[in-house]
């Protein structure tokens, strides 16, 4: 069988960092992969104004697997670069279901008291390609005091039923029992309310999987309260968005947060959750867990499952002995954390 091909995008500010660590790793679990790294970029759009080169979106297609930096650079003040190019990658690519595991891996990362690692582990699945983010909407009489700005939040029964169905079936194969759907529709009557009626009538099809439903705000709630009843949550593009922050501050901040943005049998891309933090870039401060459990994520899409563990094995373990960043308890700089755990992974 040949190599699996990777894409790698490391992005702007602390994504040339950290995704060069996420790189070492798959490297040193010896999987049989091919790696292709582009220039898409602050640095490339200031230098040639290119965003995304022609026929670019097309190019990415022929690999396995895209993995990508945090992008957002205050020399670009609009971000149109990074805007181009991961929300095209998400809509262009039809990315539609975004991942975003949720696992604390030691009591001490947890701000909650008395919460232990098996009290948050649970999974977000924020629908992808719709909603608000479509930028469907406008302004009129802007600039005067009776300025309108409207922005529209458009729910297709496609793109519903697709992110409720992945998450049952997501739900199936990581051996998960429950699965919950969290929206608003107690005021969005029309949008959230076909999310409603889809959730029920998906929910009818997997009888083995409990199905139930929570308004956001009482998601939120209940994450702080007790996350452990939490196995899989799924919800809109804009809910999704901000629960995941919420999500990430149980498990130790960004920096530990992964996720992967998915169509099932088409390339996926996948990215770690934080920013590209500017201010820290380039002092060997970032934290690389995100971006390396990213890419045991790609792997074990693209069929590398005990490649993936074992990555996933090594960062436990360097978070256990804290060999890792100051923002996770630790005293390392990004390389040598990203050094530290490719050694584990190599010593199996």
């Amino acid at each position: 069988m040949p190599p699996k091909r990777i894409a790698v995008i490391p992005g702007d500010g602390i994504g040339r960092e950290v995704i060069p660590q996420a790189v070492n790793a798959i490297c040193a679990t010896g999987a049989e992969v091919q790696i292709a790294e582009f220039d898409w970029s602050a640095e490339r759009y200031l230098r040639d104004g290119t965003t995304v080169p022609p026929e670019g979106f097309a190019t990415l297609q022929h690999f396995d697997a895209v993995l990508v930096g945090a992008l957002g650079d205050p020399r670009v003040p609009s971000n149109i670069h990074a805007k181009e190019i991961l929300l095209g990658m998400r809509f262009r690519m039809d990315l539609y279901a975004n991942v975003r595991p949720v696992k604390l891996l030691d009591e001490f990362l947890c701000p909650l008291k008395n919460t232990r690692p098996a009290d948050v582990n649970f999974t977000v699945i924020r629908e992808n390609t719709e909603g608000l983010y479509v930028d469907v909407g406008g302004t009129f009489k802007q600039g005067t005091a009776d300025e309108i700005a409207i922005n529209e939040d458009v729910n297709t029964r496609k793109g519903v039923e697709r992110v409720i169905r992945y998450a049952f079936e997501y739900a199936r194969r990581h051996g998960r029992r429950r699965v919950l759907m969290a929206d608003k529709s107690n005021v969005l009557t029309h949008a959230h309310g076909l999310w409603q009626r889809v959730f029920k009538e998906v929910a009818g099809e997997y009888s083995d999987i409990a199905a139930s439903h929570m308004y956001v705000d009482a998601l939120c709630l209940q994450m702080v309260r007790e996350p452990a009843q939490l196995e899989v949550i799924v919800t809109n593009n804009m809910f999704g968005d901000i629960v995941t922050d919420l999500a990430a501050a149980l498990q130790g901040g960004l920096g530990m947060a992964a996720s992967g943005n998915i169509h099932p049998g088409r390339t996926s891309m996948f990215e770690p959750v934080h920013g590209s933090a500017p201010p820290l870039a380039g002092k060997n401060l970032a934290n690389p867990i995100g971006a390396i459990l990213t890419a045991a994520m790609l792997l074990e899409h693209i069929g590398f499952p005990d490649e993936a563990a074992s990555i996933e094995s090594a960062v436990s373990e360097a978070v256990r002995r804290r060999k890792i960043t100051a923002d996770a308890g630790g005293a390392l700089g990004t390389a040598e954390a990203g050094a530290g755990i490719c050694k584990m992974i190599e010593a199996g």
